[in-house]
Order: C-alpha cells, then structure tokens, then sequence
C-alpha cells in the first residue's frame, strides 16, 4: 500500500526558505571556529557580569582538550560533564570535543547510583563537575568507575555578581585529586591537530529512559546536532549575533541543540543564568535582551506566575519556542494576552536530537476541534513522520496511533543496546512511543504517551485531553493527571494540581469544572491539590511520581 505520508502534505505549509536544503558543518566545533573567524570579539558566553568572547571560548577549549590530549585522552573516549547552565559546561563541551572525545551529558540532580550507572555503561574516561558535586559524591562515585581524569569546576567563576538566588554557596579550594577545570583552561595549550571530527562521529551519548525500561544512551552525531541547529537558524528570524536565553538546561538536547548549537550557527550570545529560577531570569531578559529562548511550559507557567512580571521582560523576543513537554492551547492564549508574544510549540525526542516538529514563526498552530489537542507543528522537509496502528499498519489522516520518524536527525540507536536499538528503531525508522495523529495539511497532533493511557472502565482516557481542559480554569497554574487503581472501574483519572499566586479552588470544584466540560469516564473523581508538581530538571512534570504515590 502507497504510504499516505509520503507526500509530506506539510511541505505546502512551509515557506521557500524553510523548504530549502540546508548544508550544515561537519559539527559544531567546526560552526564555532567559522563564528570565531566571523566575530572574534563578539561575546559568545554572557553569565550574570561575566563576558567571553568567542576568541577567548576558543583559546580556553582549545587549552581543555590539550590536557585532556596530554593525559592520554584517545579519539571516542567519553568525557562525562555535569555542570549547570554555566560558561564553564560550554568551554568543557567544546574542550572535550576538540580532543576528539564522545561526550557525555549528565543530569546534576543525578544521585550516585544513577550518576554510577552511566559512568559505567558508557566506560568514561574523564569526567568534569562541579567542585562541590565531586567532594559531596562523586569522588566515592568514581572510585569505582573507569574514570581516570576528573576536572572539577567552581561555578561562582567567570561572574562577580554571586546572586544568592541561585548561587549561594561557599568556594571551596580545588580538591586534590583534580584539577582545576579554569586553571586548565587557561594554561594557553593547543588543542590536539589529529583529533578531526566528522559527521557521522558520535557527539554525545544521552541517556534517556527512551520509550521504556532503564535509561540507554542515545548515540547523537554530529550531524544530526549540525542539521537541526543549522534548521534553527535558517528557519527562525533570530539575526545573526542575537542573543540565545538558556532557558532548557545544556545537558539536556533541547538545550544542547536549540540553544547552544543553534546560538553558535548564528555566531549569537549565549545567556546562562546557572539553572531556572523565575526571578533570575526575568532579571536576565532585561538585562540581555535576546532575541531567542526554548523551555518546558512550566518554565512559561512559573515566569508568568512571578511577582512583578511586565510585557517589557520579553519585548526583546522574536521567538520563544516550547519543548520537552506538552504545551496548553489555555497557555499559549494567556502568555499572549499578558505578555505579547506566542509560545510556539514543537515536538521531539532525545532519539530525534531534539525537534522534528514545530510551529513555523508566521504561522499559528491550530487546535484540533474533537480534542481541543493543540498541533505541536509540521515536520520539517527532510524528516518523514508516519503514523501507524498497534500491528503497524498507517492510520488516515486524523486517525490516532503510534508516531514513527525518519530523517536525518533520527540517531542510529542506543549505546551497546542492539536488542533495544532493533526494537526502537527498525530499519532506522524511530518509534516514539507517542500516540497522534496528522490532519490533511500535515500538522502534527501528540495526544499522549502510550504507557500514559488511562483504562477506565474499559474506555481510553488520554491525560492531556482532562490536563488541557484543567488550564482552562483561571485559578489552575500546572496539572497532571494519572490512573489510580480502583476495584470496579480498573483505573480511576485522578488530577493532581498547584493553584495559581493569591487564588483558590476546592477540589470539589475543580472535578466539577471537569464533569461539566469532558464524557463521564474521562473527568477526574479524585483531584488533589499540591503546593508544587514534581518535575525533572528540564521542566517536564514527573506523571510517574504521582502514580506511584498509589
């Protein structure tokens, strides 16, 4: 059978120039050296008052990949780096990709077996922290790894200002048993000649639970992070040298991909402000004035949420975008009315290197009128998204079922996983484990995650169907729903809410507002009211957590 997809129907809906075949560089320290002979003294990295030039970026990383050449560092060793949104995680990145290395990013809020795990399954080589992270743990933690180089980093550096908001701690001296990643850096050394990367070389290894079981490390390349920065770049109207909020964090491939990589395509600045606080970045907006940021919309939720927030902190934005999880049609409607612009949705996976959707930026995304589902966006002219039933057969347009990727940006698999690599992407073909479905002009619609669905009383209830009409309620600033287990019905839909500053709602109400607008097995019988959701560090809501609460 002719697949239904094959036309691209979403290609009628790009311009010329997001259309267009993009030639993207062979990584991206191959983009950052070209913006360097661009703009040696622009300021590449912005941190509170601190300020480096791309020169200085480049001498710095340069001198981080020669000592880690100098200690025995080979070509596709892996180099651990966990670090917060610092100039510090961006000079060690480059440093270890100079010297040829696959690096690693991993999660600070990582605990030691976790953090154990990884530096074991990927065998590393070197790993670079923060000073006080190596001191609290991960010295005990590498002990008993196949790590052998350990760069420590203190993260009140390259900054005077010590905002206690998010920086309240003490320097400490460098621990002995490391070396100081800054003290490194600027030791003026050359980085390794015979360490060239190439595109089909293995950029980072990023663990993620993937569509199930215990996290694998998907295998990123360097063209795959290339294409969808150098897609960013030709496809926004960022100009070049614009400022780049880091509002997603760089260790996760949101942040990795459309903030760092793409900042660097466009030879811009990137903003780091240590890791997500409301009032710090708000400050920063201000401040920086960028032109780009990308983050979960709990990240818009909580910014729009703070005391004190105007239309001015974001009317420097040509495009603010939303990844990492699902955005409320309500959201975006509320962002626009009280702060001027439009959230622009996307949708993509670790697996994916980031987006494979998303709202182009003269186009508003529309809103299914069965679901009320907002589209996360069309998929870009290279990638093919197909959307397939339970035995695997294409549904018609507007029919749900399990989204399937394949393009460029598509990773080759999982890290030593080739049962798992097999199973998730057959003939290089992702499956997300999402269910959707794509109307005729080719938007994409997430309705949820397959392991998410609710059997309520053998009737399906997706969550963000119920999530979406929750943000509907002025006094609903984040919700999640989940199935809870229950004798007569199978599983219950219970929510799980945080109110908005200075409002309230009974729980009472709150399932009421619910009966009145959803079928009568979809509403929520059960909704608890909590002070705050419990989210990842990229800002996705932890639905797990809830459920095993039950």
């Amino acid at each position: 059978m002719t697949s239904v997809y094959a036309a691209k129907p979403w290609l009628g809906q790009l311009s010329e120039a997001q259309r267009a075949p993009v030639d993207p560089p062979a990584s991206v320290v191959h983009a950052f050296r070209a913006a360097v002979l661009r703009a040696p003294d622009r300021t590449a990295l912005a941190y509170f008052d601190g300020r480096l030039t791309y020169r200085e970026t480049d001498a710095l990383s340069d001198s981080v990949a020669g000592r880690l050449a100098a200690r025995g560092l080979r070509r596709g060793d892996r180099v651990a780096i966990m670090l917060q949104n610092t100039p510090h995680f961006v000079i060690a990145l480059l440093g270890a990709w100079k010297a040829g290395a696959t690096v690693v990013p991993l999660n600070p809020m990582y605990k030691s077996a976790e953090v154990g795990h990884v530096l074991g399954d990927a065998e590393v080589t070197a790993l670079i922290c923060a000073d006080r992270a190596w001191e609290a743990y991960l010295r005990d933690t590498a002990a008993s790894s196949p790590v052998r180089i350990a760069l420590t980093a203190c993260e009140l550096d390259l900054q005077s200002r010590d905002d206690a908001r998010v920086l309240a701690f003490e320097r400490l001296p460098v621990p002995g048993d490391t070396e100081d990643l800054l003290a490194v850096a600027r030791q003026g050394l050359a980085a390794p000649e015979d360490r060239e990367l190439h595109p089909d070389d293995t950029a980072l290894i990023s663990y993620t639970s993937g569509t199930s079981g215990t996290p694998k490390g998907a295998m990123n390349t360097h063209r795959g992070i290339t294409y969808n920065a150098e897609r960013q770049r030709t496809g926004l109207p960022v100009p070049e040298g614009a400022g780049y909020f880091a509002l997603a964090p760089l260790f996760h491939i949101t942040g990795m991909v459309c903030q760092l990589a793409a900042c660097v395509a466009n030879a811009g600045t990137l903003v780091l402000a240590y890791r997500f606080h409301p009032g710090v970045v708000l400050d920063a907006f201000t401040e920086h004035r960028p032109a780009y940021t990308v983050g979960p919309s709990t990240a818009f939720m909580a910014l729009a949420a703070t005391p004190g927030v105007t239309r001015e902190h974001f009317a420097s934005f040509r495009v603010i975008s939303s990844g990492g999880a699902p955005v409320p049609p309500a959201l975006v409607e509320k962002f626009r009315e009280a702060f001027g612009p439009y959230i622009r949705n996307g949708y993509g996976l670790t697996e994916c290197t980031a987006p494979c959707a998303a709202v182009p930026p003269e186009k508003e995304a529309p809103v299914d009128p069965v679901s009320g589902t907002l589209s996360v966006g069309l998929p870009g002219p290279e990638t093919v998204v197909r959307i397939v039933d339970e035995e695997g057969k294409e549904v018609d347009f507007g029919e749900p079922g399990e989204i399937l990727v394949r393009g460029p940006q598509v990773v080759p698999g999982y890290w030593r996983r080739p049962e798992a690599t097999a199973e998730t992407f057959p003939d290089g073909e992702l499956r997300t484990g999402d269910i959707g479905f794509m109307d005729r002009d080719g938007w994409l619609y997430v309705v949820d995650r397959k392991k998410d669905m609710i059997n309520a009383s053998g009737f399906k209830v997706w969550p963000r169907e119920v999530e979406d009409v929750l943000y509907t309620h002025p006094a609903v600033r984040e919700a999640a729903v989940v199935g809870v287990p229950d004798a007569y019905r199978g599983e219950n839909v219970k929510a799980y809410v945080s109110l908005r500053p200075d409002c309230e709602a009974a729980p009472e109400e709150l399932s009421a507002y619910c009966e009145e607008r959803l079928a009568a097995y979809k509403y929520p019988r059960v909704v608890e009211i909590l002070p705050e959701l419990p989210k990842t560090a990229s800002g996705k809501i932890l639905r797990r957590e809830l459920r095993s609460r039950h």
